[in-house]
C-alpha cells in the first residue's frame, strides 16, 4: 500500500494559463487566492456559473460570507479570522472597481476566480472537514445492464475496474491517495493469496472504531443472468491500514451493503432468502440477513417479499433501510425509508410509503444516513428506472406525512427527481448526486458529476455552496465515508428465538398486541363495529418472469393464503399468537366477516419477539398517551389463529367459490343462458369458465403495475375504509334472494366475500396451476 501524490498543484494563476490559455497573461492582482487550485476545480466553478461574470463573483462572495460566519458560530479560530480579513479585502476592491466601471469580460475574470478561491479556502477552513485525515471511498464504473434500481446490484452487471481508497489529508495542500487494495492479499476462502484487482468494488462501510472496512465484491466474470461464486458480490473485511484482507462471505448468491450494527454484528443485504420481483424481469429479491463479524452465524433478518437496500444505523440503534413495498399497488413509487430493530423486528415506515400522486415527490429514497445531532435523515431522491443517483433530500421523520413533500427538504433543488419529474428532464440526466454522508444538517459529502457520468468527491452545504475535493478522470468515485472513529449507538437486546432450523422456523411464533383497532390517521365509515382481524400471509414469488403464472385478475399481484382470524374485543383491542419469520397483512371484519379495512403493505414478527401495535394505521407522529385502562384483550391469554374454510389455506378458487356455485348457480344459470359459471378451465392462463366472466366485471381487485396508482377504484395507495372488497364489488348485489330467491348459508356467502376481501385471486400458490385448476390442494414452495 502506498500514498501517492495527487500531481503537481497549481497556484491560481498557473491553473489558469492551463485551463484558459487565452487569460493566462493577465494580472490577477491582489484577487488570486494563496491556495493551489487544479485546473479541474477551475473548470467545476465555470460549469457551475455558466460563465465568469462579475453578477456571478459577488453571488459567490455573498454566498462566501454567509458560509464565514456559518462556521464563526461558536468557533474561535485564527484560521477563519484571517479568511474573514481577506474577505473583507476582496469586497472593497469589489466596490472600489465597480465605481470606476468599464469592466470587460478579460478584468472580470479575476475578480471570480479570486471570489471563487476565497470561498474554497473558507470551506475548507470548517472544523469539520479540518479533523478528516483520511475519507475513504471506491471507483466504479456504472452498473451494466438493464437500466433499473434492482439490476445494478447483481455482481454480474458489474463493469470490471475501481478499487478502494483512501484520501489522505484531502482538505489540507497536498492531498495523498491510497489504494488499500493494491499490495493487499486476501488471507483466507476461495479467493486465499490472491488480490481483488479487476474485478468490482461495492459499498464500503467503515466500523464505529475507526479500524475496519466492510465492502462488497465481485470478479464480474459472469454472463447474464448468471448467480454464481464468480459473478456474485461477495462480503470482505479489511483493516483500516490495508492490511488483514478477509473473505467474510462466498457463495451462488449476491451479498452486500455490509454495515456494522452496534453489537458487533454485521447487517447485510442478500439474495439468499429466495423468490424474484413479481413486476420486470428475472430479477432475484434481496432482503436483509446479519452475522457475525467474521461471517458466521448467518440469519434471515427481514422475511419481506421484495427488495430491500441499503441498510445503516439510527442514533437510537434502530436500522434505518430502504424497503420497496407494492402489496396491492403501484409497482413504481413506494420505495422509502423504513425502518427496525437490530434483530430484524419491529418493521415500520418512516415516511413516504402512501404517496397521493406519482409526480411531485420522489419515488425511491435510497442511501439514506442519520445526520450527527439530529432527527433527521438525508437520502438520495432516485428513480425506479435508474441507478441509485439522483438529487438529495432532507427527511424529518417528525413532520406529518401528507403523502407529498412535508417531511422532505430538497438539498440540491437544481436536480429534478428523477423520473417523478422527468418532464423537467430526462432520468438518465437526473443520475448526477449520490452517496451523501452527512457530517452535520449543514454540512455533507456526497458524489456528483453534472454530466451524469464521471461523478467526484463533493463538499455541500444546504445553502448552495459546493466544492469539489477529488474526482479521477477515468472512473466514477462512490461512497465518501471519512475513515475515523464515530460514535456508536446504544445496544438494543436481540430478544429473538431466531435458529437457522427450517424445522424451528416453520414452528416459529410470536405474539401480537394490538391496543386500539380504532385509532387510526383515517375516518371508520359510521357505526363500524369491528370484531376481528384476518391474517394473511403474503407469498414470495418463486418464478422469475411476471404474471407468469398470473395469479388473479389483477395484474401482476401476489399469491397469498389466509391464515385465518382472531377477535377484537369491544374496546378495540386484540391479543393472538400468529406465525413468525412469514410475511402477513391484516384485515379488520365486521360483525359479518367483511373485510373494512385492509393492509396494502407487509409485515412480520420475529420468532419469540412480543410484536404491539397501537391502532391502524395510528399517526407515526404522535406518542402514545398514558392508557386509563388495560386493553381488555390484554387481560386474557393471547388468542389462537381460528382457521379459515377449505380453499383458503392454500388459497384456491376451485376449492374455496367453485363448490358453492354449483350447488346454488350453474344449473339456472345453464337453463337461462346466462354467464358460463362452470368450473372448465380455459384459456392462457387455465381459469376457470366461472372466474373469468366473475372476477373482472363483478370482483374486486388491486392492479400492480406501472401506474396502477390512477386506476381508479382498482388504484390508489390506500384502502379507502367500507369501500374495499366485498362490500365495494358488484356481485354482492346478486348473493341474496333479491336475485331469483338465491339462498346462502352463511358459510356459502362467506366463502365469496372471503374471495372478494382477498383481491379476487384464482391462484394460491405460483407451482403447479394444472394442478390448482383442476383444485387439487399445492402447497406453495417458498413462504
Amino acid at each position: 500500500m502506498r500514498a501517492t501524490p495527487l500531481g503537481t498543484t497549481h497556484t491560481l494563476t498557473l491553473a489558469l494559463a492551463t485551463a484558459l490559455p487565452c487569460l493566462a497573461a493577465m494580472s490577477l492582482s491582489a484577487a488570486t487566492p494563496a491556495a493551489p487550485v487544479s485546473p479541474e476545480v477551475i473548470a467545476d466553478w465555470l460549469a457551475g456559473d455558466g460563465g465568469h461574470s462579475m453578477q456571478h463573483a459577488r453571488a459567490t462572495l455573498e454566498r462566501g460570507r454567509a458560509l464565514l460566519e456559518r462556521l464563526q458560530t461558536g468557533e474561535e479560530s485564527t484560521e477563519l479570522a484571517r479568511l474573514a480579513g481577506r474577505l473583507k479585502g476582496l469586497e472593497r476592491s469589489f466596490t472600489l472597481r465597480e465605481s470606476m466601471g468599464g469592466e470587460t469580460e478579460a478584468t472580470e475574470y479575476p475578480q471570480w476566480s479570486g471570489a471563487h478561491g476565497l470561498v474554497r479556502e473558507i470551506a475548507f477552513a470548517n472544523p469539520r472537514l479540518r479533523q478528516i485525515q483520511r475519507l475513504l471511498f471506491i471507483t466504479r464504473h456504472d452498473a451494466g445492464g438493464v437500466f433499473h434500481m434492482v439490476d445494478q446490484f447483481y455482481g454480474f452487471n458489474a463493469r470490471p475496474g475501481g478499487s478502494l481508497l483512501v484520501l489522505e489529508d484531502p482538505f489540507g495542500p497536498e492531498p495523498r491517495l491510497v489504494d488499500l487494495l493494491q499490495d493487499a492479499v486476501v488471507q483466507n476462502g476461495r479467493l486465499q493469496g490472491r488480490t481483488l484487482v479487476g474485478g468490482g468494488v461495492l459499498s464500503p462501510e467503515v466500523s464505529f472504531d475507526g479500524r475496519t472496512i466492510l465492502f462488497a465484491w465481485t470478479e464480474a466474470h459472469g454472463s447474464d443472468l448468471e448467480w454464481s461464486p464468480t459473478a456474485c458480490y461477495h462480503l470482505f473485511k479489511v483493516n483500516a491500514d490495508g492490511s488483514g484482507l478477509t473473505q467474510l462471505t462466498d457463495g451462488p448468491f449476491d451479498d452486500f451493503d455490509p454495515c456494522f450494527l452496534p453489537n458487533g454484528r454485521v447487517v447485510f443485504v442478500s439474495t439468499r432468502r429466495g423468490g424474484y420481483l413479481r413486476c420486470g424481469r428475472h430479477c432475484p429479491t434481496y432482503t436483509m440477513f446479519s452475522m457475525a463479524a467474521d461471517g458466521s452465524d448467518v440469519r434471515c433478518l427481514s422475511f419481506h417479499e421484495t427488495h430491500e437496500w441499503q441498510p445503516s444505523i439510527a442514533h437510537d440503534g434502530r436500522i434505518l433501510y430502504t424497503r420497496w413495498d407494492y402489496v396491492d399497488r403501484d409497482t413504481n413509487i413506494a420505495h422509502h425509508p423504513w425502518e427496525c430493530l437490530p434483530d430484524g423486528s419491529d418493521p415500520r415506515a418512516i415516511q413516504g410509503n402512501y404517496p397521493l400522486r406519482r409526480e411531485g415527490r420522489p419515488w425511491m429514497e435510497m442511501d439514506i444516513r442519520a445526520i450527527p445531532g439530529s432527527r433527521q435523515l438525508v437520502a438520495v431522491a432516485a428513480a425506479h428506472h435508474g441507478h441509485a443517483f439522483g438529487s438529495l433530500v432532507l427527511i424529518d421523520p417528525e413532520v406529518p406525512d401528507d403523502g407529498a413533500m412535508s417531511p422532505l427538504t430538497r438539498l440540491t433543488p437544481d436536480v429534478p427527481f428523477p423520473e417523478a419529474e422527468k418532464q423537467i428532464k430526462p432520468i438518465a440526466e437526473c443520475m448526477v448526486y449520490g452517496t451523501p454522508w452527512p457530517l452535520s444538517g449543514d454540512d455533507f459529502l456526497c458524489v456528483y458529476g453534472a454530466d451524469a457520468k464521471n461523478r467526484g468527491i463533493y463538499w455541500l452545504d444546504r445553502f448552495g455552496n459546493q466544492e469539489l475535493v477529488y474526482r479521477d478522470p477515468g472512473i466514477s468515485c462512490l461512497s465518501p465515508i471519512p475513515l475515523q472513529a464515530r460514535p456508536q449507538p446504544p445496544v438494543i437486546p436481540d430478544l429473538t428465538l431466531a435458529s437457522s432450523d427450517p424445522d424451528a422456523q416453520r414452528a416459529a411464533t410470536a405474539t401480537v398486541a394490538v391496543m386500539n383497532v380504532y385509532d387510526s390517521d383515517f375516518t371508520w365509515p359510521e357505526g363500524t363495529r369491528i370484531t376481528a382481524l384476518r391474517i394473511i400471509q403474503v407469498l414470495p414469488k418463486s418464478t422469475p418472469p411476471p404474471n407468469e403464472p398470473r395469479i388473479g385478475v389483477a395484474e401482476q399481484t401476489n399469491a397469498r393464503a389466509v391464515l385465518g382470524t382472531v377477535p377484537v374485543e369491544p374496546d378495540g383491542s386484540a391479543h393472538f399468537v400468529m406465525p413468525a419469520e412469514i410475511p402477513v397483512y391484516f384485515q379488520a371484519l365486521d360483525a359479518d366477516g367483511l373485510a373494512v379495512q385492509s393492509m396494502r403493505s407487509a409485515t412480520y414478527a420475529q420468532s419469540g419477539r412480543p410484536m404491539t401495535c397501537l391502532g391502524c394505521h395510528e399517526p407515526r407522529n404522535r406518542t402514545a398517551g398514558a392508557m386509563t385502562r388495560k386493553p381488555l384483550a390484554l387481560a386474557r391469554a393471547p388468542s389462537r389463529i381460528e382457521p379459515e374454510l377449505d380453499g383458503a389455506n392454500p388459497f384456491n378458487y376451485v376449492r374455496l367459490v367453485q363448490p358453492v356455485l354449483d350447488r346454488k348457480c350453474v344449473d339456472c344459470h345453464e337453463r337461462e343462458r346466462a354467464l358460463d359459471l362452470s368450473a372448465v378451465p380455459e384459456g392462457p392462463h387455465g381459469w376457470t369458465r366461472s372466474y373469468q366472466n366473475l372476477a373482472g366485471p363483478y370482483g374486486f381487485y388491486f392492479h400492480v403495475t406501472n401506474g396502477s396508482i390512477n386506476t381508479g377504484v382498482h388504484g390508489g395507495s390506500r384502502t379507502l375504509a367500507g369501500a374495499f372488497g366485498a362490500r365495494a364489488s358488484r356481485l354482492l348485489n346478486y348473493l341474496g334472494p333479491e336475485h331469483y330467491d338465491v339462498t346462502l348459508t352463511a358459510g356459502e356467502r362467506h366463502r365469496i366475500t372471503l374471495w372478494l376481501d382477498c383481491n379476487s385471486e384464482f391462484y394460491g400458490a405460483y407451482e403447479d396451476i394444472l394442478a390448482q385448476a383442476r383444485g387439487e390442494v399445492v402447497w406453495p414452495e417458498l413462504q
